[in-house]
């Protein structure tokens, strides 16, 4: 785009004055440029812009202050110095503080450790000591633990034994309290043996732990009352599972055993017969009411009674009725249609029939062989089956320790313990 030109208007030659000539520094005036080149807004405006090369141009005196100065090793001693001031300007009261607090934990845990040391060994000779299978948990109370090892007595230790063998059974847990300790050795390190001036504890027999060691019997134990034990489940006799329900009463037997009195005791065949070992009357092979019934109503069975004649004779069925009964069906339905029929075939005990007339019990559907499995199962045999009776082991040393109570709880049987004088090691 040209720039716009201002163009004079010319003079009438006769009017034109005549101009001197141009000399070098009339073409350089401004008043020369005015009129030969008039000015542009343009260039006007872009002289006023910076240039945009200078920036990148232009030299920053900062970088050459920076390049100019010379290299020094980095002063790492200053932070600290600032560290070390600002510690110097705490008063003598906190310093005092900060070391009183180091030096206290420091001591705790000295105490901790050696503490530690302590049960680990404690609990190492107890396990030997009694000849555990693993070794007990043993928690040494009060604090500071090196006072009281400097003073040779601790106050209190609490000592937790898992699965302790006591005869058939296996005790879920023996845990015990001992105060009034006086230890033997010079250091928590040197501890070689300890007297127990008072101990109280507890003995737990689970009743998991019997279902699962007296398991090959299926029996399940559960407490009833406060010294009751109902033993519920099934007994293999002669290759027959055979239901098994008794009681147990549970005592103290002596300072350091418990004993338990089985009653009750009766083996179910079915819905047939029941067994209940004795040598009472009502005790032996008998059949249900409902077992019964069934020979009563089975003209065939009632026959195979009534065909011997001491059988007839215990049922008080006269001779003569008796023969009619095995010739007429309906004499028969006469004799075993009485109520009183049905008691006196309850009343019977057919290991007694067996002893003479095996074949008998075949007919009324037993198994001989499961009658001379029974014969065996007297009532000492069953009663050893199911009992729970367990003494605790001696302890080595001297001292006493004995059952202060025994109680029947949901989980077990428990039973209180006291000791005085006990010693361990050495």
């Amino acid at each position: 785009m040209r720039s716009p030109h201002r163009i004079a208007p010319e003079s009438p030659p006769g009017n034109q004055p005549e101009n001197p000539p141009e000399t070098d520094a009339d073409v350089t005036s401004p008043r020369h440029a005015d009129v030969t080149s008039p000015r542009n807004p343009y260039e006007e405006l872009a002289a006023l812009a910076p240039h945009p090369l200078e920036e990148f141009l232009q030299e920053d005196p900062a970088d050459g202050a920076d390049a100019e100065a010379p290299w020094q090793p980095p002063n790492h001693r200053r932070g600290s110095r600032r560290r070390r001031n600002r510690f110097a300007g705490l008063p003598l009261a906190a310093k005092v503080l900060v070391a009183l607090a180091v030096g206290a934990a420091f001591l705790v845990l000295a105490d901790r450790w050696a503490l530690l040391y302590a049960e680990h060994e404690a609990a190492d000779k107890l396990k030997d000591q009694l000849g555990l299978s693993a070794a007990p948990e043993v928690a040494i109370e009060g604090f500071p633990f090196l006072t009281q090892v400097l003073d040779q007595r601790l106050d209190e230790v609490k000592v937790t034994v898992p699965d302790v063998a006591a005869d058939r059974v296996s005790l879920a847990k023996v845990s015990a309290t001992a105060t009034d300790v006086t230890m033997k050795g010079d250091g928590p390190t040197s501890l070689h043996g300890a007297v127990i001036g008072r101990m109280r504890g507890e003995v737990l027999l689970s009743f998991d732990d019997l279902n699962r060691e007296l398991g090959a019997s299926q029996v399940t134990f559960t407490g009833h009352g406060r010294d009751q034990v109902h033993a519920r489940g099934t007994l293999p006799v002669a290759g027959h599972d055979l239901k098994v329900r008794a009681d147990a009463r549970i005592e103290r037997d002596g300072d350091r055993g418990v004993a338990t009195d089985i009653d009750r005791m009766r083996l179910g065949i079915g819905d047939m017969a029941t067994y209940r070992p004795g040598p009472r009357a009502s005790e032996g092979l008998h059949l249900s009411r409902k077992g019964a019934r069934r020979v009563a109503d089975e003209s065939a069975k009632a026959k195979a009674l009534l065909a011997v004649p001491t059988i007839a004779k215990r049922l008080g069925v006269p001779d003569d009725a008796v023969r009619e009964a095995l010739r007429s069906d309906a004499r028969l339905n006469d004799v075993t249609g009485s109520p009183q029929f049905v008691d006196d075939v309850m009343r019977l005990n057919l290991i007694d029939v067996a002893m003479g007339h095996p074949a008998l019990l075949k007919r009324l559907g037993l198994d001989p062989a499961l009658l001379r499995g029974l014969s065996e199962l007297t009532r000492p045999v069953l009663a050893d089956r199911l009992t729970l009776a367990f003494e605790l082991p001696k302890l080595p040393g001297d001292g006493s320790v004995r059952l202060a109570d025994v109680k029947v709880r949901k989980d077990g049987i428990r039973a209180e313990l006291e000791g005085s004088g006990l010693a361990f090691g050495r």
